[in-house]
């Protein structure tokens, strides 16, 4: 399975693992300048943003380790793109992670794994 498959993959199993958890899904792969975010979904009242990263396996280390200074900044900025042109200053925010590990068939959500000030 190529990356593009992979990704795809983890996207909808992770899409279909928040809905189960009673989250409603507002949007899938949104861009805005230049950058993506995975899942945006509500979790109640709070708006999430939800980065999914999807591996084979754990052979070279968690998917989270990934999730670095400049993909943080990058949906940050993307989410403020979001939460302006949607009109949702009002809402709580909070950023996501969940990992899909394949062979294992296995999702780790990490609910606020990063914050920003």
């Amino acid at each position: 399975m190529n990356k593009e498959n992979l990704g795809k993959l983890g996207e909808d199993i992770s899409a279909r693992y928040l809905q189960d958890k009673g989250y409603k899904i507002l949007d899938r792969n949104y861009r805005a300048i230049g950058k993506e975010i995975d899942i945006i979904a509500m979790d109640r009242d709070v708006l999430v943003f939800i980065e999914v990263k999807t591996r084979s396996s754990k052979k070279f280390g968690h998917a989270l380790e990934a999730v670095n200074e400049m993909k943080i900044s990058n949906i940050v900025n993307a989410s403020i793109r979001y939460v302006m042109d949607k009109k949702m200053t009002a809402y709580q925010v909070r950023y996501d992670v969940i990992e899909y590990y394949v062979k294992e068939d296995k999702i780790n959500h990490i609910e606020n794994a990063f914050y920003t000030v």
